[in-house]
């Protein structure tokens, strides 16, 4: 079988249908053209990701807004950093003088 590059949803189709068919596994994989290892693999990611799908979004619109805010916070310590450097320059300049 030559390497190819399956995408997720075609990797939950294959899941899906093997699981709402019951076919056999043999018929399966010669009807996908893939090895039996590689769908137990794929059988095994798909129950270990499986409850994401029940996730709420409201996490992810959290973490999203809570990063914003983090770069935001970020910016004005880098802004902050620069102005003191420049006022303890300034600082040093009078004081030299």
């Amino acid at each position: 079988m030559k390497y190819r590059k399956w995408d997720a949803k075609t990797k939950t189709k294959i899941i899906l249908e093997s699981l709402e068919h019951k076919m056999p596994l043999a018929e399966l994989c010669n009807k996908y053209q893939i090895r039996q290892s590689l769908y137990y693999y794929w059988l095994n990611e798909f129950q270990i990701k499986a409850h994401k799908a029940f996730e709420s979004g409201h996490k992810n619109k959290k973490e999203q807004k809570l990063k914003e805010e983090n770069k935001k916070l970020k910016q004005i310590i880098a802004e902050l950093s620069i102005e003191l450097k420049k006022t303890e320059l300034e600082l040093s300049e009078e004081n030299e003088q």
